[in-house]
């Protein structure tokens, strides 16, 4: 299937997301209670839910999304070229500036969503937080009552597990194994929120999201057997 699905109908995306407050204490009481219930099973016994609240960003319920990055094929006769922009600012135009791209561009039949473990995390993600922010779920992310053939998205994790559901494999490890330079050369997902917070650096989250996005491309290009994408054919707009 991936080997007949044109290149210039999927969007691959990525999004990076931090807890939706910075500090475990400027959320409300019922907030802190609804935490504690929410990461029990997650923390140790000795680690609080203070302590744990620096995971928060991934869960749509405590976190907020800072950036969302795409990039799409244009290919016209002999030349290819790999789009990447960015969507950044307030959390509500970013998820505002994404559906606007689906719906004009991305809304058709024959469009597909892409992303590294994107139907557990990001799509799901997205879809969570524009509901929270009082906002009609695009076409694309409006999946109540379609069975699992009829979602409209391509995930490299699951494609790369051929069937095996017990099989988790990271970004940084796939690109590794399959030849592609590493969009982990900078920060990873664990600094995230401090880079945000503390050094207020969204340009360096930015690169980092793009990056991420590019690799996941060139890994569906490996799934293909194709050539991969050379610096000359990435175009950041």
């Amino acid at each position: 299937m991936i080997q007949k699905t044109p290149l210039n109908n999927i969007l691959f995306l990525d999004i990076e997301t931090v807890p939706e407050q910075e500090h475990y204490d400027k959320l409300d009481s019922d907030m802190q209670q609804l935490w504690e219930q929410k990461t029990q099973y997650q923390r140790k016994e000795d680690v609080s839910g203070e302590d744990f609240y620096e995971r928060a960003g991934i869960w749509a319920e405590f976190g907020k999304i800072i950036t969302i990055s795409v990039g799409y094929f244009v290919n016209k006769a002999d030349i290819r070229n790999f789009r990447v922009t960015s969507f950044w600012g307030d959390e509500k135009k970013i998820l505002n500036d994404f559906s606007n791209l689906l719906n004009t561009h991305f809304n058709g039949v024959q469009n597909l969503l892409c992303g590294h473990n994107a139907k557990e995390f990001d799509i799901p993600f997205i879809a969570r937080r524009m509901i929270i922010n009082g906002m009609v779920l695009p076409n694309k992310l409006n999946l109540f009552g379609k069975k699992p053939w009829e979602v409209p998205h391509l995930d490299t994790l699951e494609l790369w597990k051929f069937g095996d559901y017990k099989h988790f494999t990271s970004l940084k490890l796939l690109t590794k194994v399959l030849g592609v330079p590493s969009p982990k050369d900078d920060i990873d997902g664990s600094e995230v929120a401090r880079v945000f917070y503390e050094e207020k650096d969204i340009d360096r989250i930015i690169t980092y999201c793009e990056k991420d996005v590019i690799a996941v491309a060139q890994i569906f290009l490996r799934l293909r057997s194709e050539e991969l994408l050379i610096e000359d054919e990435i175009i950041h707009v």
